[in-house]
């Protein structure tokens, strides 16, 4: 840890209050003095001249969970000034675990469909040496060493698999079931997790609803009355408005069983922005409203970023998430001599065109080959740039046929890109400047072959504020910094302030940029070889400190892996104590 005076910077200090100049002093991780011309006195200097000086920004929503044991430089996240993430979303945690194997595969199946993550490195990366939340915190503490501070949910997911074994996919649980369950969750929220999260919107590759979708009221209520004893901790739970429009019958059930509780309640989905969502917004709007009326505090959680798929053969859940559960059949195949079988049979291609046509969802990029663009070949036979209707229109082939064509001439291991979902960017930012909401959800460390969610903060500086001037700075940054900090109850960062830890991103307005997708091949495959992840150059900040400790710096990773596993604070004394 180094102590450095940060001068000639102009402060935002997170809490959307006007900027201003100041120097900034850290001292043993911790900012110790905020004013003009402050004088050196032994430190190192960094000379911000021309730069903002800003929190660090949070990662609301991401998948680091497996990924971070085998990619621990959480790359690209430090050059974007990305300080903390936030782990265990949607249900999906690697603990509780079952003792026996077989739900333990189930829970790491799970996770990997879900999140676009190859089986392969959690068997080889993770030691599996817990059953307990407590024991896997303890265990990733012991273990794992990142750039950025971390702190993570509790899966529902998890706990109902822990508790009740593969039996959790079929049946409600029994009270002595739900006991456990309970019992799993104080051991967690116990150990410092930031509450529990959940998933009412999945299905899995075999078309089978996630465990959590056959829990009773009984088993949420018994969960509920948990977390009513940690006041710090979030209930963070997916809805659905993108597939089956379940939400509003979601959000209709959970009014009813969290009245009157005094639990903070994060919802994914809640306010849906994208154009094809048009239908469902109202209704989703009412029951928010309805929610807040009965005295639920709801915060509904939104992405900046429309969402865009790469449609890939090696590990994507696209074609099953579109209810087309026949090309997901070649997803499955691990072999790329057996994808190509598939794709070249005239009885797989019979049901391939059928599932296109009759299951596959309207908005689907399955159903609009005019959004679809053929632009990476594994060997650059092509047609390139070009979009799939283009191509099937030019053989006279039906979209599927048409597409398995290309990719069998360009290779398996070629992959097709979506255009981006048309989205409501006034409601967008409308939720940017409501108080009770959470932004910069980027799905980060998942999907790793369909997008890349590090990074995709950037666009709240360049496109809202620099480029659109639709937000203002201060306003970006509290949406990634303080007012996030203050929602996760980590409330010893997220501003700039003296006694606040010195989570830090300095940066020159002129200089950042989104930077564009590319390839990276260091994704361990669990055979001794790799495969490739979506990642992009740095923003980059001029400086990213992380607890005092520079991450980025000079244009490049520094190489320090400074971040702490963190916990919600419940109170000032927890707070003194996260503070010492």
């Amino acid at each position: 840890m180094s102590d450095i005076l940060i001068r000639n910077g102009t402060v935002v200090d997170g809490t959307g209050a006007p900027a201003f100049k100041a120097d900034v002093r850290v001292r043993d991780g911790v900012i110790a003095e905020v004013g003009e011309n402050l004088s050196p006195n032994g430190e190192r200097v960094f000379d911000a001249s021309g730069c903002h000086v800003t929190p660090g920004f949070i990662e609301s929503h991401t998948h680091y969970d497996g990924t971070m044991w085998w990619q621990p430089d959480l790359d690209p996240l430090p050059g974007y000034g990305a300080t903390t993430m936030i782990l265990g979303n949607c249900g999906f945690s690697p603990a509780p675990l079952h003792k026996y194997m077989p739900a333990q595969r189930e829970m790491i199946g799970i996770f990997s469909f879900f999140e676009d993550i190859p089986e392969g490195p959690f068997m080889q990366n993770l030691p599996w040496d817990w059953n307990k939340w407590s024991e896997y915190r303890a265990s990733v503490e012991r273990n794992v060493k990142v750039p950025l501070n971390y702190a993570a949910y509790v899966g529902h997911i998890a706990i109902r698999l822990a508790a009740m074994g593969v039996e959790a996919w079929e049946r409600e649980a029994t009270a002595e079931e739900i006991a456990k369950m309970a019992e799993l969750l104080d051991d967690a929220l116990a150990a410092g997790a930031l509450g529990m999260s959940d998933n009412m919107h999945d299905h899995d590759g075999q078309d089978r609803p996630v465990p959590t979708l056959k829990a009773n009221d009984a088993e949420f209520e018994a969960l509920f009355d948990v977390m009513e004893r940690y006041p710090g901790c979030c209930y963070q739970v997916i809805v659905d408005t993108f597939m089956r429009m379940t939400g509003p019958a979601n959000l209709e059930r959970l009014s009813k069983l969290l009245a009157g509780r005094k639990i903070k309640v994060q919802i994914a989905g809640a306010i849906p922005t994208l154009e094809f969502q048009k239908g469902i917004l109202p209704a989703m709007q009412e029951s928010v409203r309805k929610m807040r009326e009965a005295g639920v505090d709801v915060w509904p959680g939104y992405a900046h970023v429309s969402p865009t798929s790469t449609l890939s053969l090696v590990k994507s859940l696209i074609f099953a998430q579109s209810n087309d559960y026949v090309w997901h059949e070649v997803v499955l195949e691990d072999d790329h001599a057996k994808k190509a079988a598939l794709l070249a049979d005239p009885e797989w291609r019979a049901r391939a065109r059928e599932s296109w046509d009759t299951q596959a969802w309207d908005h689907s990029p399955l159903k609009n080959p005019q959004e679809l663009f053929l632009l990476d070949s594994e060997n650059g036979a092509g047609p390139l740039n070009i979009t799939l209707k283009e191509y099937a229109d030019s053989l006279g082939l039906h979209r599927s046929d048409a597409m398995a064509d290309w990719i069998l001439k360009n290779g398996t291991r070629s992959t097709v890109h979506m255009a981006p979902f048309p989205k409501d960017e006034a409601l967008t930012l409308e939720l940017m400047k409501d108080p009770k909401t959470v932004g910069n959800i980027s799905d980060a460390g998942a999907h790793l072959q369909m997008l890349c969610g590090g990074g995709e903060n950037a666009l709240l500086l360049t496109q809202y504020v620099r480029e659109e001037k639709k937000l203002s700075l201060e306003q970006a940054i509290h949406v990634m910094t303080g007012k996030l900090a203050g929602h996760f109850n980590l409330n010893d960062r997220g501003v700039i302030a003296v006694g606040k830890r010195a989570d830090i991103a300095v940066f020159n307005m002129d200089e950042i940029q989104r930077r564009e997708m590319e390839k990276a091949f260091d994704v361990p495959d669990g055979r001794g070889g790799t495969t490739w992840r979506f990642t992009r150059q740095a923003m980059p900040t001029r400086l990213t400190l992380v607890n005092g400790v520079p991450t980025f710096e000079n244009g490049a990773f520094t190489g320090a892996m400074p971040g702490k596993f963190l916990s919600p604070a419940n109170d000032d004394a927890a707070l003194a104590e996260a503070a010492e």
